[in-house]
């Protein structure tokens, strides 16, 4: 307003502008001194001269009465502003002040970056935990042996008895032992539980088992070493599975830790040969189609261990076993690199024998002639041949067993040609035919020790004809074999019952796949206790899940704390933005009396201010969540530079756009205050206001 209490031209126009959104569909007067708005907003304009009217842009020759009985009434409702144009008057109003409404938009926006960034990272480690277990179900599958332990509960029973054996104090002046290795194995052998693998299986490979639903393969695992040598056995007869190659040089396993770090040189495939051809990349050849083909494991940069070749027979064993002699006295041992071609290693082959191949029947006593190196070359001659038709990497994102080692991958079809050969051999039968005798020793199975009077005379007329060497290997051999049973003596041979695995591996999709073969396997757990079938019951382990169960919650919990911490800084912001807001209530009084002097109600007083703090927690919320982004890039370059791991902060979609909704509500709680009281203020002291 100017000196005499008129509006201005500006204002007038804003007002004028306001009155055009309000007025839609209703009859608004408006006294104006203005001709040049009078004109540009009014449909009629009526000209007073000292009361009188002097002219009338639109003139009506009807009475009042029919005027008055013609107009819809109706339509003369109550004003009301609209939301937009609450908004576009607050946007205005913080438009002229910009640099406080981008310092306060800022200032609010802090908490809002403290949690997104605690949000990114503890979702890109809870993203990193997912990959990693789904590239290890593949190492780590769920695993249920026939004999296994329930780990949890062993824990958790250790746990209660160091707690008690801490509360136990002795004070009678004596020392007393701590019983930790004693009751650390009562425990566990409390929570050792036979599985019955053959029921399970039968259960799984029936129609009623969902589980083929969720898994890429089930591994079967049988107590069978396939018995491999080096096919040139022209020099020296080299075995190279089960390995051997440590103890042939002498090392012991233990050094330095190698019976951790080195495992079997042969492993199995899967029978899948689609999930084969997902996991592996073929280098050279090709996979495996017969059961006496199998294919050698490089790793993803086409390297191989030098333990790999040395058991293989690629390297000669001679140059470990001195290598080791010189390590130990001492001496430095120099080591290089070197390369092979695909075909050296496509023309590799080797010779497979029988567990029943090591024994000879003389004078009705089967004699096992392991030892007997003129009879394994024999054995060998005439020995299945398998040869490598191929040279396999990992795929990309892919680990699986000894895939950085290297080895030789065969089929299951070579570990059911063997099992197949070896219940089909006469001593097996024989075996199967005569339950209560030992058909090594010729002797029936007893608990009792070994006696050469027990021995038949046509037994012990054999032993005497033997040179001291073999007849101290046989006797030896008698006495292994006096404590032998009918199971593990057909274990010994090698004969294997097909229906009944020793264990039983199943590889899921994904991780929520093996979530659901859990539920699964509980299901079958709970009719077999329902049936009164507890030795059907299953147990078994997932050490992988265990460890980043564990992990998870971990990182949820750290993560909780943060965000507890860095939302105080919410609280702040929301009572700065709530000051800020009363303080534009006080800066408004004028317009605030004249948006109620046109009209406005108490109602879209309030509207206005709440568009105003809805504006600024949109923009505090928008900032805090770009300024987020920004940092997350720098942050993932230095993770990866130093721990070799990409996108480890990456905040999700969601969490982003709630982290917005929360900025706007809260600061929207905070201007509930200052807009109600602005709505209360008195229009006529409002416009008194200087």
């Amino acid at each position: 307003m100017n000196q005499h209490g008129a509006l201005d031209t500006q204002t007038s126009i804003q007002v004028m502008e306001i009155l055009k959104e309000i007025s839609k569909d209703k009859l608004i007067i408006m006294v104006t001194h203005n001709p040049e708005l009078a004109m540009q907003y009014s449909s009629r304009i009526i000209k007073i001269l000292d009361g009188r009217i002097t002219d009338d842009s639109n003139p009506v020759d009807m009475n009042a009465n029919e005027i008055y009985n013609e107009v819809d009434t109706n339509r003369y409702r109550r004003t009301s502003m609209k939301f937009h144009t609450a908004v576009r008057l607050s946007l205005n109003n913080l438009m002229t002040k910009k640099g406080r409404t981008i310092l306060t938009s800022f200032a609010g926006s802090i908490g809002i970056i403290g949690i997104a960034l605690i949000l990114s990272l503890s979702s890109g480690v809870q993203d990193y935990i997912t990959r990693v277990q789904e590239e290890t179900l593949t190492s780590y599958p769920l695993t249920i042996e026939e004999n296994s332990i329930d780990l949890t509960a062993a824990m958790s029973a250790h746990m209660e008895t160091e707690v008690k054996a801490k509360e136990k104090r002795e004070d009678d002046g004596k020392i007393h032992s701590n019983n930790t290795i004693t009751d650390t194995l009562s425990i566990m052998s409390s929570k050792v539980q036979s599985n019955n693998l053959k029921q399970f299986k039968k259960y799984i490979e029936g129609n009623s088992s969902k589980i083929k639903d969720y898994v890429t393969a089930i591994g079967y695992e049988y107590n069978l070493d396939l018995q491999l040598y080096k096919s040139d056995i022209d020099k020296e007869i080299v075995k190279v599975n089960p390995n051997t190659v440590l103890e042939s040089v002498g090392i012991p396993t233990s050094y330095m830790g190698m019976n951790m770090m080195m495992g079997e040189v042969w492993s199995e495939l899967f029978e899948n040969d689609e999930i084969n051809n997902k996991m592996y990349q073929i280098v050279s050849g090709r996979m495996p189609e017969k059961y006496n083909e199998v294919v050698i494991l490089v790793d993803e940069n086409n390297k191989i261990s030098d333990y790999v070749l040395y058991a293989l027979g690629v390297k000669d064993q001679k140059e470990l076993e001195a290598m080791y002699k010189k390590i130990g006295e001492g001496e430095k041992v120099e080591t290089k690199e070197e390369s092979y071609t695909y075909e050296e290693l496509l023309n590799l082959s080797y010779k497979l024998l029988l567990n029943t191949d090591y024994y000879e029947r003389i004078n009705n006593i089967w004699v096992d002639k392991s030892e007997d190196e003129n009879f394994l070359r024999e054995k060998l001659k005439k020995a299945e041949e398998i040869r490598v038709v191929g040279i396999v990497k990992p795929k990309e994102g892919w680990t699986g067993n000894n895939s950085e080692l290297g080895g030789i991958l065969y089929t299951n079809d070579l570990e059911k040609y063997v099992i197949q050969k070896i219940n089909d051999s006469y001593i097996v039968k024989e075996q199967k035919g005569r339950p209560n005798v030992n058909v090594i020793t010729g002797l029936e199975f007893s608990k009792d020790e070994f006696s050469m009077d027990k021995l038949s005379d046509e037994q012990k007329m054999y032993l005497q004809s033997l040179p001291p060497e073999q007849l101290a290997t046989i006797i030896a051999s008698y006495k292994e074999q006096a404590e032998a049973t009918y199971e593990s003596t057909l274990l010994k041979l090698g004969s294997v019952d097909l229906t009944k695995p020793s264990a039983i591996n199943i590889y899921a999709n994904d991780f929520q796949a093996k979530e659901e073969v859990k539920k699964i396997i509980e299901d079958y757990n709970e009719r077999q206790r329902k049936s009164g079938k507890e030795g059907n019951v299953i147990t078994y382990s997932d050490l992988v899940g265990m460890l980043m169960t564990s992990v998870t919650a971990i990182v949820d919990m750290i993560s909780y704390v943060l965000i507890a911490f860095v939302s105080i800084s919410l609280v702040v912001s929301s009572i700065m933005i709530g000051i800020i807001t009363y303080i534009s209530v006080l800066e408004r009084t004028k317009e605030i009396g004249i948006l109620r002097a046109i009209g406005a109600s108490k109602k879209d007083i309030s509207r206005v201010f709440n568009a105003e703090t809805l504006i600024v927690g949109l923009v505090a919320g928008g900032l805090g969540i770009g300024i987020t982004l920004l940092l997350n890039i720098p942050i993932n370059m230095v993770i990866e530079n130093l721990a070799n791991v990409s996108n480890i902060s990456s905040l999700p979609p969601v969490g982003g756009a709630l982290l917005v909704l929360i900025s706007v509500v809260l600061t929207m709680v905070a201007g509930l205050i200052p807009a109600k009281f602005a709505s209360k203020k008195d229009p006529v002291e409002a416009l008194r206001t200087e």
